[in-house]
């Protein structure tokens, strides 16, 4: 009897918990993606600055623009790809193309990388970091040539004094990466299984208790859908999780448990980032293509009027 009840509790409580995650979430009807910028080349790297000034990377380009629609070329490293900024206005940028983790300053120059190798062997192909603001150092994706039949992708942990260490591997392409507000969930897409993974943080790099949170929907070719790879990811302030989903013309939001409590539209085919911004912060910049193959870019704006979680870290 005290069994059954305590499962009863736990599961109201539960479902309680789903029900405020989702509460201040708009119904996708209402929800209408406004395109804010078009690029000559399928794009991705959305981040913001203390400004209020945004980046996206598409070609060999880091693109800033103003929320009004203005643009011009920031950077040129050959293949940018994931961003963040940090305390001090530089910036930390996946590229693959220079097998490494590139630093700019805040007017776009390169600075010595951030990372180039670990235990001795050249990174294959950097992809996407988050923030370990607490402790100073960043975890990022590098999925190389990876894939669903070769699953020798991985993840690294970057600490303060500048030292790359292996956190995980064997992944079949991990790609979007997020540390919880509080550092203690480490998430990952893998995008050639169509799912988000979500690891324990033991320490700063170490994980523990590689799980799954969640398999995201499966493409409707009917709907106009072509693939299903959780791409790029953020975090509001409530801890729903964003995944931009290429292929789907969708950003999936996920409840701290894994509940798809959304599906918006991304204004993009392959929609590839995601990115809280706005004079309020709750509006979500999405990046992707605009057609099957790689061609023109686009950035979209949809106003969601849901807080993000601010990445910014404090000078």
């Amino acid at each position: 009897m005290l069994r059954s009840l305590t499962f009863i509790i736990a599961t109201a409580a539960s479902l309680l918990a789903q029900r405020l995650f989702a509460a201040d979430l708009p119904a996708a009807s209402g929800v209408t993606p406004k395109e804010l910028l078009i690029v000559d080349h399928y794009c991705e790297g959305v981040v913001f600055d203390a400004a209020g000034r945004g980046y996206i990377s598409h070609g060999p380009f880091i693109v800033q623009f103003t929320l009004d629609g203005g643009s011009k070329v920031w950077a040129e490293t050959g293949s940018p790809n994931g961003h963040k900024i940090l305390a001090d206005g530089t910036h930390l940028v996946c590229d693959a193309s220079r097998h490494a983790i590139l630093h700019l300053s805040a007017d776009g120059k390169l600075l010595d990388p951030a990372s180039t190798e670990c235990d001795g062997k050249s990174l294959r192909g950097p992809n996407d970091l988050t923030l370990d603001v607490a402790h100073g150092g960043f975890y990022f994706s590098d999925p190389g040539e990876s894939s669903d039949l070769q699953p020798i992708g991985t993840v690294h942990y970057v600490d303060a004094q500048g030292k790359t260490y292996l956190v995980d591997s064997g992944l079949a392409f991990p790609n979007g990466i997020v540390l919880t507000a509080d550092g203690k969930k480490l998430l990952l897409a893998e995008s050639k299984k169509n799912r988000v993974l979500v690891y324990d943080v033991t320490a700063p790099g170490k994980v523990a208790n590689r799980r799954v949170l969640a398999d995201l929907p499966t493409k409707d070719p009917a709907a106009g859908q072509i693939d299903n790879q959780p791409d790029g990811m953020c975090l509001d302030a409530a801890g729903n999780l964003y995944v931009a989903h290429y292929g789907m013309r969708q950003v999936q939001v996920l409840s701290p448990t894994g509940k798809l409590l959304a599906r918006y539209p991304g204004g993009n085919v392959t929609t590839s980032n995601v990115a809280f911004g706005g004079p309020r912060h709750d509006q979500l910049f999405v990046t992707g293509g605009l057609g099957a193959e790689m061609g023109k870019g686009g950035l979209f704006r949809l106003d969601l009027a849901v807080p993000g979680l601010n990445i910014l870290p404090k000078k």
